[in-house]
């Protein structure tokens, strides 16, 4: 077998249990890398764990100790954390006028403040021993603005893109690079949950919602975990401090 893009690497998922990070965890264990990854349910976690051969530790990134505490673990049972991924999002809707403070601060804690401590860590270890490291925030496309329905998601995110600017430039020179991938509307299981929690959606909404959408599809998170592999590994060069679009939808485009 040739040389694999995450070879040797340790690689923490933060919100890895499920969607979009489970599918980064089963990528970069295909990609030869030692995985630890989080999330609450033990079920699930423990059923991909078993799956992937992955390191499951049960966390809630909401409380910033624990968040801390993943990269924590994962340096003590792996020696040090190469590669870190904030995959964990809260999508639960509020808008200017109807979000309460508690939700506000529920998306705060997950969206933003999670991503926040768990990289303080990561890169407080990537420097204790000098050496590089790469980090990648799954943001969202919100970032710019958003649906009404989606205030506070939409805020957080637009944090975490500042964030990813603020931290890759601070540590360019400790060659950490730091990226984030705002993600389009995407077919995962929370997704359908919320579908049918909030918009009464049956069991073809994704078939139907594909026909408005110009790939004819959902975005895929397997696809989206393969990008999210490149940009952790030394393939993606010198690129820090970006945050990229990963949309079928052009913003700023208007017909």
């Amino acid at each position: 077998m040739g040389l694999r893009l995450l070879d040797d690497k340790v690689v923490l998922v933060n919100g890895g249990s499920q969607g979009v990070g489970a599918a980064v965890v089963r990528a970069a264990v295909r990609e030869g890398a030692v995985v630890a990854f989080t999330g609450r349910r033990a079920e699930v976690g423990e059923k991909l764990a078993a799956d992937t051969g992955a390191h499951f530790v049960r966390a809630d990134l909401s409380d910033p100790e624990q968040a801390r505490d993943s990269v924590v673990g994962t340096v003590a049972a792996h020696g040090r954390v190469d590669c870190l991924v904030n995959a964990a999002g809260l999508t639960s809707r509020g808008s200017l006028l109807d979000t309460t403070p508690e939700l506000f601060d529920q998306h705060m804690a997950i969206n933003l403040k999670a991503p926040f401590f768990a990289m303080q860590a990561a890169v407080t270890d990537m420097t204790a021993r000098d050496a590089p490291g790469t980090i990648v925030n799954i943001g969202s496309n919100c970032a710019h603005g958003g649906p009404p329905h989606l205030a506070p998601y939409s805020v957080a995110k637009a944090g975490l893109a500042g964030l990813t600017r603020n931290a890759a430039h601070a540590h360019r020179f400790d060659r950490i690079r730091i990226n984030t991938v705002n993600i389009g509307w995407t077919a995962t299981e929370g997704e359908d949950a919320t579908q049918r929690a909030y918009h009464g959606a049956g069991d073809d909404w994704q078939e139907q919602a594909a026909l408005g959408l110009p790939m004819g599809k959902l975005g895929q998170p397997d696809e989206i975990a393969d990008f999210v592999v490149f940009l952790l590994s030394e393939r993606s060069g010198v690129v820090t401090g970006s945050v990229i679009d990963w949309d079928q939808n052009v913003l700023g485009a208007l017909d």
